[in-house]
């Protein structure tokens, strides 16, 4: 790491994006103001997931994260949060990005939700048929 103050990344899922600060620290993550756990309501699953860039590249003790996010899902967002965590520690580490590429974390999943079709119930679901 140079002698910047903080490591910055972006990530983007479906509709969220977040932004995300890896400074020094023993490894605290701090997302919209609240702790991950608070935030994420004790949901392990999730937690694991938005600490896996960071498990990925054996750095969990060493970076104090803070995460702003915003839009979307629960889900969308923790997707945007863990891209941008693995894009902030690529910048201040080149040679970790050949991990972070191998386990599909620089990835952008580009899948979002198809609009509503007009004439149907939803994008691609129609009414019932009726024979009579």
């Amino acid at each position: 790491m140079a002698d910047a103050k903080y490591l910055y990344g972006l990530g983007r899922r479906k509709t969220a994006t977040a932004r995300a600060r890896l400074l020094k620290g023993k490894g605290d993550i701090t997302i919209n103001g609240k702790s991950a756990t608070e935030y994420l309501d004790g949901n392990k699953t999730l937690l694991a997931e938005v600490t896996d860039p960071l498990a990925v590249v054996g750095k969990q003790k060493d970076f104090d994260v803070t995460v702003m996010v915003k839009g979307g899902g629960i889900s969308g967002q923790v997707d945007a949060i863990k891209m941008a965590i693995a894009k902030a520690i690529t910048v201040g580490f080149a040679d970790l990005r050949s991990p972070l590429k191998k386990a599909e974390l620089l990835r952008r999943d580009p899948r979002e939700v198809e609009r509503k079709s007009y004439g149907l119930r939803k994008a691609r679901k129609r009414e019932q048929y009726s024979k009579r």
